[in-house]
């Protein structure tokens, strides 16, 4: 009998704790949303936050986590790592999110900037370089072929640079 209600007050715990964690995801993305109403973008572009969520939330989610197992790297503390070099910035150009966005070569400037601030973390630099349109428009003319295995060769390169990259289990 003990060992029932026991069971049942651990389900009700669990049950309790799992709730309380999708509630805080939940706000996360609130106060995304939020932003978007708040933030100006240029006449006829939306704002990088709306395009974020738009274009990039759906895999990447609300807290910039991914799914590291389903191959979507974490953004956090690892993302601008890529920004360091030009292979890096390159790459993710080729992304298909990137590639697929069907947005202008300044609101991928835009979007790439917010998540370099908003997740960069511990990997964005004092030195960073805010992507423009005229990079973007150039490095998107660039052929990478196969983009997991040009993201190998990055990382190979950042990871000698000590830089720190996201777990990805692609082979």
């Amino acid at each position: 009998m003990h060992t029932k209600m026991a069971a049942g007050w651990l389900l009700r715990g669990s049950l309790l704790l799992a709730l309380s964690a999708a509630s805080c995801a939940y706000s996360q993305a609130a106060d995304d949303v939020a932003q978007i109403k708040s933030a100006p973008a240029p006449q006829g572009e939306l704002s990088p936050q709306a395009n974020y969520v738009l274009r990039c939330l759906g895999c990447h989610r609300p807290d910039g986590a991914g799914s590291p197992a389903g191959g979507i790297p974490d953004f956090n503390n690892y993302v601008a790592s890529f920004a360091e070099t030009e292979r890096g910035r390159e790459y993710l150009m080729h992304v298909p999110g990137v590639v697929g966005a069907s947005l202008s070569d300044n609101e991928i400037a835009e979007v790439m900037n917010y998540i370099m601030q908003r997740w960069g973390g511990t990997s964005l630099r004092a030195n960073f370089q805010p992507f423009s349109a005229e990079e973007v428009a150039r490095l998107r003319q660039t052929n990478v072929g196969d983009v997991v295995k040009y993201r190998r060769v990055v990382v190979a390169e950042l990871q000698a640079m000590g830089l720190p990259v996201a777990d990805y289990p692609w082979p």
